[in-house]
């Protein structure tokens, strides 16, 4: 009898431990589930690995990027944001369907994603001309306090009408920053499909010690 007991005791440790397995395996799956809904809808996370935004945003730093800025409106002058560069920054590169809805999960790399701000949206004719120009927007100079200390606002003269649903975005480190201006004879003149746009960078999330909102 007391074999059997034993037996039954065990029987039920190992019911009991496999159940205790299957759970914590669900509520990982689950937890993994709703991360990528979470990054996909609501916020996303990008790591920046260029000098191109700097002193804004710099090298190793991550940001908040939020996916619901403009879903009622357009992105505005000045804003920061995250796009997809293909068929603009990559002009010769096509996103199937498929690499749409994979990026939309954040299940890809970001090799294909940017981040700038925005000098000109549909209908707007943003200029430089002159060595060390003033950037002017439909004739009006504006006041870029964000530009890297030392840097001119272009050192590249250009003179373009943005078309409705596309952007002319250029980086806050001008003298580095390969943008808008870099692509003016390529495939959409360097412009950026407002389709194509991620969402609005909001906020330097790490280092913890850097944590600042994004302006």
């Amino acid at each position: 009898m007391n074999q059997i007991a034993r037996s039954e005791r065990a029987t039920l440790k190992r019911r009991a431990f496999s159940w205790v397995w299957r759970f914590a395996v669900l509520a990982i799956i689950l937890g993994l589930i709703s991360t990528i809904i979470f990054r996909a809808t609501v916020i996303d996370v990008f790591h920046i690995d260029s000098n191109s935004m700097e002193s804004t945003l710099n090298p190793g730093q991550s940001i908040a990027v939020d996916r619901r800025a403009y879903q009622d409106e357009s992105p505005q002058r000045g804003d920061v944001i995250v796009f997809d560069g293909r068929g603009s920054f990559l002009p010769y590169a096509r996103a199937s369907f498929a690499d749409d809805v994979l990026g939309a999960l954040s299940l890809t790399g970001t090799g294909n994603k940017y981040v700038k701000r925005v000098i000109g949206v549909g209908g707007d004719t943003v200029e430089c001309k002159g060595s060390n120009c003033q950037v002017t927007v439909n004739g009006q100079k504006i006041d870029e306090p964000y530009i890297f200390a030392g840097d001119a606002p272009s050192e590249q003269e250009f003179t373009v009408q943005v078309p409705e649903g596309r952007l002319w975005v250029m980086g806050d480190h001008r003298s580095t920053s390969k943008d808008s201006r870099s692509l003016l004879g390529a495939s959409g003149g360097g412009m950026i499909s407002v389709d194509r746009v991620t969402g609005k960078a909001t906020s330097i999330i790490w280092p913890l010690d850097q944590r600042a909102e994004i302006r």
